[in-house]
């Protein structure tokens, strides 16, 4: 289970990325999220969906991935990248190449700067804690999007 879970945590192998492996998650994240819009026709209110499936399964890698490197947030762990950057796109009120850039930008810009409180969710212990900040990251990035989306600004 250890070995099923840490595929899962580094979003199968992208966490090993040798610098910034938690923007290669986010860049994951939105490569997939593009391929299914394009080849699936999921639209932006499927990515809250599909981030929501994917909770449970994240918080469950990133603790089993925490514990058995003896790390409180390893650096591998980036489904909660994946998480948050799903849970960014489903702000959007429409899929574009602006919207899609502007949705990794607020959930990078969200995720590194931690308002209130995003940093406070870090404190939580194990998976819940590794994964609760950047859904909650990915709830601003969402709220941003959306309001930028409302005025027409994408």
């Amino acid at each position: 289970m250890i070995a099923l879970a840490r595929i899962i945590a580094t979003w199968f192998g992208v966490g090993y990325a040798p610098k910034a492996p938690g923007t290669a998650g986010s860049i994951a994240a939105i490569a997939l999220a593009w391929l299914l819009h394009r080849y699936t026709g999921l639209q932006w209110g499927s990515f809250a969906y599909l981030a929501m499936l994917l909770l449970p399964v994240a918080i469950w890698s990133a603790d089993v991935t925490a514990r058995s490197s003896g790390l409180k947030d390893p650096q591998i762990v980036v489904v909660d990248e994946v998480v948050g950057q799903w849970l960014t796109l489903a702000g959007a009120v429409t899929l574009n190449w602006k919207s899609w850039l502007a949705a990794f930008v607020l959930f990078r810009l969200f995720d590194m700067w931690k308002p209130f409180p995003v940093r406070r969710l870090e404190r939580i212990p194990g998976g819940a804690g590794i994964v609760a900040d950047d859904a909650m990251a990915g709830v601003y990035g969402a709220l941003v999007l959306f309001a930028a989306g409302w005025f027409n600004l994408y």
